[in-house]
């Protein structure tokens, strides 16, 4: 995973770090951490060994709150939660840096690259602008490529009339499914934050007449009987068990649902609140760790 969020030049940053014992192991601590921070990285601190999780803010990190967070995503291990380390990095030119680290990256036809990026588009993809920023979803985390390969694939096999993007971030999903179709698509996230970026990154890519961009806390901010034929979920699996039936309710009979942010031993649970809810899966996406699952909505 590489450095995602939003830096200050010259200001000062937080960093805290957790040692974790492998890539699984860190997919799991940077999961807490995204939500968390606005800068994530997490990297092989040892070749078949170690993996160090760190996080970056610009105000000092509340260690209780983090604690807390990564206790949640603990519950069924065996294993305590990583101990925690805290410091104030010297003042450098963070933008820069973030800037050096965010290459460009694919994802079936869809290529990510920053507003800085002067090279090459490949024939045939269809480009995302997204600066890494305080919202989630820059587009290298593997939940996000799991999504975009999800709707890849749904690409080719016919239009979706009516598309929502439940826990936008940054609004990549909803920008693709837009890009793909030219089709409106509503995009909704608890976090005010994440709902000016994604406006903002509309606007950089040429789809903010398409893309509906409001806060909503989950389903239930939406009309009734909606009847969305195609639903993103990019959250964490305790959520996307909890909004099962809510999903149930917008998703049209055969509509399809993408839930990602789940790792591979969640996945049971996570299949077992939607199968609930008359859903089956059709296919799962499996990148570092972390499962991306695709879902239709059996009929009455």
């Amino acid at each position: 995973m590489a450095l995602s969020g939003r830096h200050h030049s010259a200001a000062a940053v937080w960093r805290i770090a957790a040692t974790v014992a492998d890539a699984e192991t860190a997919a799991l601590a940077s999961g807490a951490f995204e939500w968390l921070f606005t800068a994530v990285s997490a990297f092989e601190a040892e070749p078949g060994g170690a993996w160090q999780v760190e996080g970056f803010a610009a105000a000092p990190p509340e260690r209780g709150f983090v604690e807390a967070s990564l206790a949640l995503l603990w519950t069924d291990r065996a294993d305590a939660p990583p101990a925690l380390t805290i410091e104030r990095l010297a003042d450098r030119d963070w933008l820069a840096d973030n800037q050096a680290s965010f290459p460009p990256l694919r994802a079936g036809r869809y290529f990510i690259h920053p507003s800085h990026y002067r090279g090459h588009v490949p024939a045939g993809s269809i480009a995302l602008v997204i600066d890494a920023a305080t919202a989630f979803g820059s587009g290298e985390h593997a939940t996000t490529q799991g999504c975009l390969l999800a709707l890849d694939a749904l690409a080719r096999r016919g239009r979706r009339r009516a598309v929502l993007d439940m826990g936008t971030g940054t609004g990549i999903l909803a920008m693709a499914a837009a890009k793909t179709w030219r089709r409106r698509v509503v995009a909704r996230d608890i976090d005010a934050e994440a709902v000016r970026v994604a406006a903002r990154n509309a606007a950089a890519n040429g789809v903010a007449a398409l893309i509906d961009i409001g806060r909503s806390a989950g389903y239930r901010g939406l009309r009734r009987g909606s009847g969305f034929d195609l639903v993103f979920a990019n959250i964490l699996a305790r959520p996307l068990m909890l909004m099962a039936p809510d999903l149930a309710r917008v998703l049209a009979p055969g509509g399809v649902a993408v839930l990602s942010g789940l790792l591979a031993r969640q996945e049971r649970a996570v299949l077992a609140a939607h199968r609930a809810c008359r859903m089956r899966l059709v296919r799962r996406i499996r990148l570092q760790g972390w499962h991306t699952l695709v879902l239709t909505r059996d009929s009455p």
